[in-house]
């Protein structure tokens, strides 16, 4: 017998270690455990992950395999996913234990080491659910001068023929970004997601949820995220069928009220193993090859996935683990509690915030130009800013999280994976959104009381790091602006952020 131990988000019967699983005799291990549980992780977030575990449980056991479930609430549950393998291993005396390679450093590195106290071998398969393994993607490191996304988009473009012509793009175009960044008309609204009903399964984790963690971010009404492969698979057909087409288009506008507008919605099912990732690719192709949607669409979409997400999960594991305390600019100040309340004058990030904490979800330009945007230009300490996305949404696990925030949002990897900081004022905010329409700031303020706090905070970033950044071919023409503006404006600006800074509150609990 062997024992087969899952993690939250590996939840697919496609996974690597349950290949030649004997239902009759194999054992599959699930454990609703504190330790990862008690980080302050969105409701939803919970919800999601302990419906989803028990939902795929019921689904082995109706399929005939032998399962062994723990819930949190049993009283011998150890509270930590190693242990929990080590208390089935004396319990069950199996030959041998298998799982799929962990999407956390840490959580490897638990299973490294309890190879090592074992007696029995511990065997980790590669998690074959990317196009990529990490080993490729080392070896294709090697072999790069500069780790340019674009660059590894092509090769995987190459490898897996999505998209191509033999050794061609389609329409001999790689990369349709330019075309995904339209201004999202004042009467257009966003269309919701395919939602789900909750079952008796799922209200009774909400209960748990309720009783153990109440002090914890968000909300557990409305739950409306899928819990299974087939309601995952619904979902991304509607995706497919009513909101493709304009995603392309409009995948960076952002509106009040609206965290969905034509995203797909689909990253939780995709990160928990309720949707694949290869065959959702190939849907979309086909969805550009029948007619049904056009190529800016179709090639923005499959860059998401094929490109930037396994690219950032290349990243992960070959810098891990110092990556996750890059600091390249030094910046130690805390995460102010309008990150967890919402209780902001700043519209931008009273809305994003209200959404994350209403639905455990934004899409990825509220993530990267409102919340990462502000972080960053406020100088907020790298680790705490990975700490709350890590927490707050229900799509996020390690692998892809931390170098979204540490690289792409914060630029605390020295330029790893950006070019060049992700930094705007007020300005890009309010040509994709109807944010700063209703904002107590003017947006076309750059000083005074009323000014748009990001159009100071911009300038200020920018003087204070002008010995590094200004040796940056891209942000040449930044810094030709700066020198246009007189010390006075500059010292108006240093003084008018730092008051910005003494404003700030830390007490949220």
């Amino acid at each position: 017998m062997i024992l087969r131990p899952l993690y939250c988000d590996q939840l697919t019967l496609n996974l690597a270690s349950l290949k030649e699983t004997n239902p009759r005799e194999d054992v599959i291990l699930f454990a609703e455990v504190l330790e990862e549980a008690s980080f302050k992780r969105h409701k939803k977030k919970l919800i999601l992950q302990f419906s989803a575990m028990r939902h795929f449980a019921q689904e082995l056991r109706e399929k005939g395999y032998q399962v062994t479930y723990v819930s949190l609430n049993d009283p011998q549950n150890s509270g930590a996913f190693r242990t929990e393998i080590q208390r089935f291993v004396k319990k069950l005396s199996p030959l041998s234990v298998r799982v799929t390679k962990p999407g956390e450093y840490r959580q490897f590195q638990d299973m490294l080491n309890l190879q090592k106290v074992l007696e029995i071998p511990l065997e980790i398969e590669e998690d074959n659910r990317f196009f990529i393994s990490s080993n490729e993607f080392s070896k294709w490191t090697k072999t790069q001068k500069n780790l340019l996304m674009e660059n590894f988009y092509h090769m995987v473009r190459n490898k897996t023929g999505l998209l191509m012509n033999g050794e061609s793009p389609v329409q001999n175009r790689w990369n349709l970004d330019k075309e995904n960044r339209k201004i999202l008309p004042k009467e257009y609204k966003g269309l919701s997601p395919l939602k789900f009903e909750s079952d008796e399964i799922t209200n009774e984790v909400s209960r748990l949820v309720e009783e153990k963690f109440s002090n914890h971010f968000g909300t557990t009404e409305n739950f409306l995220f899928a819990v299974k492969a087939q309601d995952a698979k619904k979902a991304f057909n509607y995706f497919l069928k009513n909101h493709l087409r304009y995603f392309g288009d409009y995948q960076d506008s952002m509106k009040s009220g609206e965290p969905f507008l034509f995203h797909s919605v689909i990253s939780p099912y995709l990160n928990t193993g309720l949707l694949d990732a290869k065959e959702v690719c190939r849907d979309v192709e086909n969805a550009y090859y029948t007619g049904k949607v056009p190529l800016n669409a179709a090639e923005g979409f499959i860059r998401q996935i094929l490109g930037w997400r396994e690219f950032i999960r290349g990243i992960y594991w070959t810098y891990m683990p110092s990556y996750a305390q890059s600091n390249s600019l030094q910046h130690t100040r805390r995460l102010p509690d309008f990150y967890w309340s919402a209780d902001t004058k700043m519209n931008c990030v009273h809305q994003v915030v209200k959404m994350t904490k209403e639905e455990a979800y934004s899409h990825h330009i509220q993530r990267l130009m409102v919340t990462g945007n502000f972080a960053l230009l406020a100088e907020i300490n790298p680790q705490e800013v990975h700490e709350w996305y890590l927490a707050v949404y229900a799509d996020a696990y390690e692998w892809v999280e931390l170098p979204n925030t540490i690289g792409m949002a914060l630029y605390a990897d020295g330029g790893v994976i950006g070019t060049k900081p992700y930094i705007s004022s007020g300005a890009y905010i309010n040509k994709m959104s109807n944010f700063c329409k209703n904002c107590h700031y003017s947006v076309k303020e750059k000083l005074g009381d009323r000014a748009c706090p990001f159009n100071y905070l911009y300038w200020n970033f920018i003087i204070k790091h002008e010995s590094w950044l200004k040796k940056n071919p891209r942000m040449k023409f930044v810094y030709s602006n700066l020198e246009k503006m007189d010390k006075a404006t500059h010292k108006k600006i240093t003084l008018e952020a730092n008051n910005f800074f003494g404003s700030l509150k830390y007490d949220y609990e």
